[in-house]
């Protein structure tokens, strides 16, 4: 009897700790009372975070647009490959207004290593900008990523007419700087994402991306358009800059930090993560190398990553090689994929949270059945693409709608790194983004290796690699993903259910 009784109240304290978990992720009597978000200072950092990914893919992807008007055309290429090709829909194509911007003779292959370096050097910042995040904190690391590349965006046109081994070096450099960007971005949420409120804090920041390229490639060819290529990097790089200063006096590394959160917001953000973050100094390497559910990520990220970048720097010589679009229509019709994709990401991000705070979803169930519809949903309607051959409002609509379905992946997998592993999560970003950039290295090479003809059989062909692609990873990230906190990712070894 006497012996039972310590036993009992030990398991007493056990259940009454767990239940304070449980309320506490589902939101249920939590220590600090919920803050609005609205005029929150979590909001404010989502806000400016998206601004910042916003110029950094405009910084990214205006080069796909201006290409086209920097390279000669092939006039003898084009009369031998007009019976294998689409015919204009436009009986008059339109002349650009300005003739004035130079124009470079670079074969297929070499425009294919122009739009592949930038990923040379994004791919070697990654894991380092996740660790050095962890230890500095991630707002300097986010501002000069930006900065670094907006400067070497206003060298590009010098670099061009210096020689294409100087373009390919300054587009590596892009990528050095913008590499450091969403592991330390990953960082920052660590500290300031309550976990019902990640999917739409992260899902506005991300969405900048797809706005950017939904702005930048229209916008791109307008300004070629009308005015000369070299202003394409003379306009983003400086709005680039400009937004350097305004992020580094707004935002703060943590909301300890912020100068100007109420005490009641920053009483709430820590109480909600007070059980999830560790305070271990060393990172567990061999734990979070082996991770299971770590791996999944990988595997979802790059395969999904293959499709997106392919479309990313090749849609608008597809449009103008295989569509016959002229270059100003080029550059609006590229954007509409994107704008779908960042209505679908701002859109589900708020489900996402909605289905596990009011119906009680899991994490896992969510990661899962959003990465799923944001991946096969986009292979389907990629290789539809490739089978409606020269009929262009189905093939644009197709990759519209192909792309717009990717969106539901940035609520699955994109954010399941801080679900498994809050204080590692700028490292996990870093591996998993490592892993997601080599398509940026040898999709555009690929792609061009199989579109020297520029033949609607040709695009068939990449478009279903791509599919085969995406397929592979949702059913991987689906059999092997995790939705909780994991083991080695917190003091004490305790499993925290999301």
């Amino acid at each position: 009897m006497w012996a039972s009784e310590p036993e009992e109240e030990e398991d007493e304290e056990g259940e009454k700790e767990k239940a304070d978990c449980t309320s506490l992720l589902l939101g249920e009597s939590q220590p600090s009372k919920a803050t609005p978000i609205c005029c929150s200072a979590r909001y404010s950092l989502a806000v400016w975070a998206f601004f910042g990914f916003f110029l950094l893919y405009a910084l990214r992807v205006n080069l796909s647009v201006a290409l086209v008007d920097m390279v000669e055309s092939n006039t003898t290429l084009t009369k031998n490959r007009t019976s294998q090709t689409c015919v204009a829909h436009s009986s008059t194509p339109v002349a650009p207004r300005n003739t004035t911007g130079k124009k470079y003779n670079w074969n297929a292959d070499t425009q294919g290593w122009i739009l592949g370096s930038f990923f040379y050097g994004y791919i070697i910042t990654q894991i380092p900008g996740g660790y050095l995040a962890c230890q500095v904190g991630g707002k300097l690391l986010m501002g000069f990523g930006v900065l670094g590349t907006s400067v070497f965006t206003l060298f590009t046109p010098l670099a061009a007419d210096l020689g294409v081994g100087y373009l390919i070096a300054v587009r590596a450099l892009e990528g050095l700087g913008e590499g450091v960007t969403f592991p330390a971005m990953h960082v920052m949420w660590s500290s300031w994402a309550p976990p019902l409120e990640r999917s739409k804090l992260l899902s506005i920041s991300y969405a900048g991306a797809q706005l950017g390229t939904v702005v930048s490639l229209p916008l791109s060819g307008v300004i070629s358009f009308y005015m000369d290529w070299i202003y394409v990097f003379y306009i983003f790089g400086s709005l680039g800059v400009i937004w350097f200063l305004f992020w580094i006096c707004m935002v703060g590394d943590t909301p300890e930090t912020h100068k100007r959160i109420s005490l009641a917001e920053k009483e709430y953000i820590l109480s909600t993560l007070s059980d999830q973050l560790s305070t271990r100094k060393s990172v567990p390497w061999a734990a979070m190398l082996t991770s299971l559910p770590l791996w999944a990520i990988v595997v979802a990220h790059f395969s999904y990553n293959w499709t997106f970048y392919t479309l990313l720097t090749l849609l608008p010589t597809y449009m103008k090689e295989i569509l016959k679009f002229d270059v100003q229509e080029n550059g609006f019709l590229s954007a509409l994929p994107y704008f779908g994709c960042w209505l679908c990401i701002i859109i589900s991000g708020q489900v996402a949270d909605y289905l596990r705070e009011k119906q009680n979803m899991s994490t896992l169930c969510v990661r899962r059945t959003f990465t799923l519809i944001g991946m096969i949903g986009p292979a389907v309607f990629l290789v539809a693409a490739g089978f409606i051959g020269c009929d262009y409002k189905l093939a644009v609509a197709f990759v519209t709608i192909s792309t717009t379905l990717g969106g539901f992946s940035t609520s699955g997998y994109s954010i399941n790194h801080l679900d498994i592993a809050p204080s590692y999560a700028g490292i996990l970003l870093g591996i998993t983004n490592s892993f997601a950039t080599i398509p940026g290295m040898v999709g555009p090479l690929v792609a061009k290796g199989l579109t020297h003809n520029n033949t609607v059989g040709e695009w068939q062909l990449v478009f279903y690699i791509a599919a085969a692609i995406n397929l592979f990873g949702a059913i991987f990230f689906a059999l092997f993903s995790s939705g909780d906190v994991q083991d080695w990712a917190v003091n004490g070894y305790h499993v925290h259910r999301n």
